[in-house]
């Protein structure tokens, strides 16, 4: 079968067509840009585009579908020649029901936390000797690609997410997977861009429960009134509550311990909202037969995914991390997790504002005491982000005055963020970075070897 992907650079996109090129598909792509990792992956198994750009003859060559990615504008003139060649036009998450329709479908969704439970529920089951197909936004220790589609899994673990399938379906990426188990992990506001209202966004997750299969297993969060509500609507899924379980802080060996039937089981994450991730994670492998006693061995090794709580660098006196946090909730939740593991220390936040929803003038009162735990925080955002989302200017006092934080710091020039943290004292003080963007291409090596070698 031959499968050809409009805007092929994007994180799953690229994933998806390293997978089917893996299972024999023959697959080609195009993108008018496309940045690392995907241009590295793509180039190292021959997909790489030979040049950037949109080309309605690759289309002529009359692959026998199309997968479109969101990178795309409606008007793209492959997609076009698609559609006036009566190809099939796919998203992703089409394309992907397709190929699991007769698996069992495991799907994890949620406004937070869904990246980190998938990977745990992934790092258990491999550890289990399961095997399973597999999709997940985001590098996972252990795994080479963060896409697996085979023919002999008789499973398959998917991150769910509530954000648009494509340009020309504008329909929900996760009600398109149906699943015999689902997670839903929490409900905080996001993509204003399109839910522009709160109860327009809560209404999707409403829906996704209304699509997992007759007799099938929601796993959610109780300590979410909002999917408290959405589970009462379903009594008779198997209803699976979950939350957070008791702890301990072990501060002298910078590690939390789960307590758990009389019990201490070290963990290499840290944070309440991981340890109810853990108990999320746990109540989905016990609906695929793991036994408490097997995900709790398994999961005292599991490290987390790719820039969430990433430990990039550390000395006596400092640890520096990446996270992709940046939803209000999440914010909140990862300066809290870090100040708590080293309470005796002062704590730097720094968060990039990159996304659509971060940015709106509507949606920035929601920022408010996100960065409550952080000693001392800064903000950095770009005007010309604004400007290419064609929203209207936004000034330092503005986001001085939606954080409500008595030591902010506001930088719009990524240079003048640079200096500002090569000139901080980092002696007994964690940093914390917080984006979904590279904080306008700060060299963060730099800054990591400075607060580290300096203290």
């Amino acid at each position: 079968m031959k499968v050809h992907f409009i805007a092929i650079g994007g994180s799953i996109m690229h994933q998806l067509a390293i997978a089917l090129q893996q299972q024999g598909y023959r697959v080609t792509g195009s993108d008018d840009t496309i940045f690392d990792p995907a241009k590295t992956n793509l180039f190292n198994v021959g997909l790489l585009p030979d040049e950037f750009g949109w080309f309605p003859e690759k289309i002529d060559a009359r692959p026998d579908a199309v997968i479109l990615g969101m990178h795309a504008k409606k008007d793209n003139p492959e997609l076009l020649r698609a559609q006036q060649l009566g190809i099939p036009v796919h998203s992703y998450p089409q394309f992907i029901y397709q190929h699991a329709q007769h698996k069992k479908r495991v799907v994890i969704g949620g406004s937070h936390g869904k990246t980190t439970i998938t990977a745990m529920v992934m790092h258990v089951l491999r550890h289990c000797g399961t095997d399973f197909d597999y999709v997940v936004g985001a590098k996972l220790p252990g795994f080479a690609e963060s896409v697996r589609l085979s023919a002999s899994a008789q499973v398959i673990v998917i991150e769910g997410d509530e954000y648009l399938s494509s340009p020309v379906d504008l329909k929900p990426k996760f009600l398109y997977y149906r699943p015999h188990v689902a997670l839903l992990s929490g409900i905080a506001w996001d993509h204003m861009n399109v839910f522009p209202s709160f109860d327009g966004y809560l209404q999707q997750f409403t829906l996704f429960a209304q699509t997992i299969e007759p007799g099938g297993t929601l796993v959610y969060n109780a300590e979410d009134s909002h999917l408290c509500h959405i589970a009462q609507q379903h009594p008779r899924l198997n209803l699976q509550p979950y939350q957070t379980p008791p702890y301990r802080v072990n501060e002298s060996n910078d590690n939390w311990l789960l307590q758990w039937n009389g019990q201490e089981v070290p963990l290499q994450i840290f944070g309440q909202h991981n340890l109810q991730n853990l108990m999320g994670a746990k109540a989905v492998c016990n609906s695929l037969n793991v036994p408490d006693e097997l995900f709790l061995e398994a999961i005292t090794t599991f490290t987390g995914a790719a820039r969430r709580l990433e430990l990039v660098a550390k000395s006596a006196g400092c640890c520096m991390y990446k996270d992709f946090a940046h939803a209000p909730s999440k914010v909140k939740a990862t300066t809290h997790a870090l100040k708590l593991l080293h309470p005796g220390r002062r704590l730097v936040a720094c968060l990039e504002l990159h996304t659509y929803s971060s940015l709106n003038h509507n949606f920035l009162p929601q920022y408010q005491h996100a960065l409550q735990s952080a000693d001392l925080a800064m903000v950095f955002y770009d005007p010309q982000t604004l400007a290419i989302k064609q929203l209207p200017p936004l000034q330092p006092q503005e986001i001085q005055h939606y954080f409500n934080h008595p030591n902010l710091l506001v930088f719009t020039n990524p240079s003048e963020l640079e200096n500002q943290l090569l000139q901080t004292n980092f002696e007994q003080t964690d940093l914390l970075l917080m984006s979904s963007g590279n904080f306008g291409g700060i060299n963060i090596a730099n800054i990591a070897k400075f607060a580290t070698e300096n203290t």
